[in-house]
């Protein structure tokens, strides 16, 4: 604290400097920081490392990339490659067959005693049961059906075969390929749209703004098959089409969150100050505000994936899909679902890989948009 010397007492007024002693200093310095400092990103990844579910949902989602990329070409097979003797064939997986878990054998009931005849000897593995009926002698056999499909010793399909005897491993992960990549387009193009449509329509605001929001809800009620309707039959079925039926509206939500950010920060004090300083408005667009908003859209970016997955597999199953023989999950859950009384498997290996992308990538979604949430910062 600064004393006025004239407002000291006479006797000690007149007194020299060197009969003062500063004291009391050593308690307002400024402490050296004990820890090194941490900037948002970084704080954002030890948020997120605490978040267990959303870590395990992370490396399972690296796990289903890693094997779209790589299982198809260990299996051996090719995902166009046919043989109708070995259509049908259940899974059947190496060590575990031993167990009698993914074997490759099936029971069958109700069969007629007389038909075994029909069976190779070293395919029947056993009766399980005998009984009659109406005099007629009936049996439940375990086959093995490899043995019965003349298929040679040490040679296995660890999800079986299609109608088609196509290796549904090599098709499941080719289509997961698919379906990633068309998600990963799909998006891109919707981020990069909204985010663009967005900033401008929350930048500039008044006339602009309303023009641009009013086309935007026009878009968005445009029905959705239709549009995708008219793009297979302008551009055929394939991936584009797909990609550019789900890109038509699906940047709208991207654009109105970065509108709702832009809203928010365009007023703030560093935004005037810069645009005092005579900064163009495209710098204070991606330099100075789109940066705040960053959080939201990576995060929005994360929950969009599952949903375009589930809307291309969607469009498959309804028969919107890409060109056959390209696979997808949707194409493969469409195939199976016409045998899932008689051969199950054949719907619950794409029904369990699409329900695995679906929650590891919602929640992995959540972890995100807590740990980029400022106002949790230094929350761990």
């Amino acid at each position: 604290m600064i004393v006025d010397r004239n407002r000291l007492p006479e006797e000690i007024r007149d007194l020299p400097e060197s009969c003062f002693e500063i004291v009391g200093a050593e308690d307002i310095r400024d402490e050296a920081p004990k820890t090194e400092a941490i900037g948002f990103f970084k704080d954002a990844i030890s948020r997120l490392r605490k978040n267990k579910l959303s870590v395990i949902a992370f490396w399972l989602i690296s796990l289903v990339i890693v094997s779209a990329i790589i299982v198809p070409y260990l299996t051996g097979y090719s995902y166009t490659a046919q043989n109708v003797a070995l259509r049908n064939l259940p899974p059947k997986i190496p060590g575990l067959e031993k167990l009698g878990i993914a074997d490759g054998t099936r029971i069958l009931t109700n069969r007629p005693k007389d038909s075994l005849r029909e069976f190779p000897a070293d395919s029947i593995v056993e009766i399980v049961r005998e009984y009659r009926i109406n005099n007629v002698e009936m049996v439940d056999v375990k086959v093995d059906y490899y043995a019965y499909a003349g298929v040679p010793e040490g040679e296995y399909h660890w999800m079986g075969t299609d109608y088609l005897g196509r290796d549904l491993c090599t098709r499941l992960f080719m289509g997961a390929r698919v379906s990633l990549l068309i998600a990963f387009f799909a998006v891109v193009a919707n981020i990069i749209i909204g985010v663009i449509y967005g900033a401008c329509a929350g930048y500039y605001g008044g006339k602009v703004d309303m023009l641009l929001t009013h086309f935007a809800e026009i878009l968005d009620g445009l029905p959705y098959l239709v549009v995708t309707i008219l793009f297979m039959l302008l551009l055929g079925s394939g991936m584009l089409s797909i990609v550019l039926a789900l890109t038509v509206t699906g940047w709208i939500g991207t654009a109105r969150l970065v509108r709702a950010q832009f809203y928010r920060f365009k007023g703030r004090e560093y935004v005037l100050a810069a645009r005092t300083l005579g900064v163009k408005d495209r710098a204070l667009i991606f330099r100075h505000i789109l940066p705040n908003a960053i959080g939201p859209v990576i995060t929005r970016a994360m929950i969009s994936i599952p949903g375009a997955i589930f809307s291309e597999s969607f469009l498959a199953y309804i028969g919107l899909g890409i060109k056959p023989p390209s696979p997808s999950i949707g194409i493969l859950l469409s195939d199976g679902q016409r045998v899932l009384l008689q051969y199950p498997y054949q719907t619950v290996f794409p029904a369990v890989l699409i329900s695995v992308l679906m929650v590891s990538f919602n929640l992995f979604a959540n972890g995100l948009r807590d740990a980029l949430d400022p106002t949790q910062r230094g929350e761990i």
